[in-house]
């Protein structure tokens, strides 16, 4: 990886992801104890576990930064902060209740709304995907490309089937695969084990935001529908529907989108 001053920050965050990953993994092989929180949305003992490991190896390191988490209070006060960790604990919790092994430790840093460093763990798979800023993308060190695909049909997508229905009568000419966690989906796209993958419109911020740097850096495209990219640690951290694919494939996928809306 390139010399650059976002590494620091890289290193930083994956010791931390890495250390919670195998705190998250005692819990996964002993049985996960889970209750369902405000929204209908699962949570488990090792969400809040691994949420308070980040954001005490974190915040001790880096105090001035803000802090946006899915199982943690959101402050506002994170909006007065330049630069913001953007944490997932576990990424896919309802597979990792179930025992799937495609559950995921994310952390992004963002600073002015784009992230610059990001890293997405899946301690099952012994997998870790990287990127910062302008030096590419790596898995357990080793660099990674998006897939040079370019025609929709037939493509490999890792997505949920409300996620591609937009595609109207498209979507049942791709290879679609559900995957339980969206930032590994976005990680799998960046490594080129899919083609592509779309999100819906429920995810949120410490969903994406570290997948979405490491597809980007991998020589993908990530936008909303509309060609946008996503900004970051926004009042409401909820992110519009996405398209991250290799740029041909990405091209291809935001015009059948606009077709599909027309019609």
């Amino acid at each position: 990886m390139a010399a650059s001053p976002w590494l620091t920050e890289l290193d930083l965050m994956t010791e931390a992801v890495t250390a919670a990953g195998e705190e998250a993994l005692r819990h996964f092989e002993r049985g996960v104890r889970h209750w369902v929180k405000d929204g209908n949305s699962p949570v488990s003992e090792a969400d809040m576990a691994v949420d308070r490991m980040l954001a005490e190896q974190l915040g001790r390191a880096r105090p001035d930064y803000g802090w946006l988490s899915e199982e943690s209070e959101n402050d506002p006060e994170r909006l007065q902060r330049e630069r913001v960790f953007i944490v997932d604990p576990i990424d896919g919790t309802r597979g990792f209740i179930k025992g799937s092994d495609q559950w995921t430790i994310c952390a992004a840093l963002s600073e002015g709304g784009q992230v610059r460093a990001g890293v997405v763990h899946n301690p099952v798979r012994r997998e870790t995907f990287q990127a910062i800023t302008g030096g590419g993308a790596y898995c357990n060190g080793e660099a990674i490309n998006v897939s040079p695909r370019h025609d929709i049909a037939g493509a490999r997508m890792a997505a949920a089937k409300g996620a591609v229905a937009p595609l109207g009568a498209m979507a049942t000419n791709v290879n679609r695969s559900y995957v339980h966690s969206l930032a590994y989906r976005f990680a799998l796209v960046a490594r080129g084990d899919f083609d592509a993958t779309m999100s819906a419109g429920h995810a949120h911020e410490w969903d994406i935001a570290a997948a979405a740097l490491i597809v980007e850096e991998a020589g993908g495209a990530v936008t909303h529908r509309n060609g946008k990219p996503p900004r970051f640690n926004k009042p409401h951290p909820t992110v519009a529907p996405l398209i991250a694919a290799g740029p041909d494939l990405h091209a291809q996928l935001q015009r059948r989108l606009k077709r599909a809306r027309a019609h």
